[in-house]
């Protein structure tokens, strides 16, 4: 395992086209659900606890060697708002461009064939992980620390959050970070094992159905 590869791969400057997207904050901001460093951080912890935890099972899975294809469609399964689904492939194929020229790989080359319209986010950073010569694990705690990075780091452009502020809510929740990136590496060890169907579903409804009313908004800031 490479550090610096994990360093690269984490970075929020890599061009995988995360910027573009809050993570359901700017829908909770606007409700005022999250209005302070404090409700931030437990918007945050609700999202790495429940869409954190399967975008990092997925992650690891596809690092493990799972078919990209089965955990699309798993993804897919897990994911009901439609809007949400649109966002993820849309960021995967993003994330697939920067990945086959930062780390050319066949895998990665096959799954560009595969998906032209972009595969799951999440199974992409799985396979750009493995290219890297990143594990299951790793690819887990990108995809975890992402489920929380990019909603702290929307907040501060939403609503004028101290950035300080928000680096001290993602430091509070390392050890739950740490905790969710175990449990997926785990789970996607079951799945090498006992198929996609053991990887974690966690839901999160409101996450699903503010998606959906921010997708219909005529003026937004962040794609979804």
């Amino acid at each position: 395992m490479s550090l610096a590869a994990l360093l690269v791969l984490a970075d929020g400057r890599f061009p995988a086209g995360g910027h573009a997207h809050s993570g359901g904050a700017e829908a909770a901001c606007k409700a005022g659900r999250i209005h302070d460093a404090a409700t931030l951080e437990e918007f945050c912890r609700g999202r790495l606890h429940t869409a954190g935890l399967v975008a990092a099972s997925l992650a690891a899975a596809a690092a493990s060697g799972l078919d990209p294809a089965v955990l699309d469609t798993a993804a897919d399964a897990r994911t009901p708002s439609p809007a949400l689904r649109t966002a993820a492939r849309r960021l995967g194929r993003q994330l697939l461009r920067a990945a086959r020229a930062t780390w050319p790989s066949a895998e990665l080359d096959a799954l560009a064939v595969a998906f032209p319209r972009g595969a799951h986010q999440p199974v992409v950073l799985g396979l750009t992980a493995r290219a890297a010569g990143l594990g299951p694990a790793e690819a887990a705690h990108v995809a975890a620390y992402e489920s929380v990075s990019g909603p702290a780091t929307a907040t501060v452009r939403l609503l004028g959050l101290d950035p300080f502020e928000a680096s001290g809510v993602l430091a509070r929740l390392a050890p739950e970070l740490d905790a969710v990136s175990g449990r997926a590496a785990r789970a996607a060890d079951l799945a090498l094992r006992e198929g996609p169907d053991a990887l974690p579903a966690a839901s999160s409804p409101l996450l699903e159905i503010a998606a959906e009313a921010h997708a219909a908004w005529p003026v937004r800031l962040f794609a979804s």
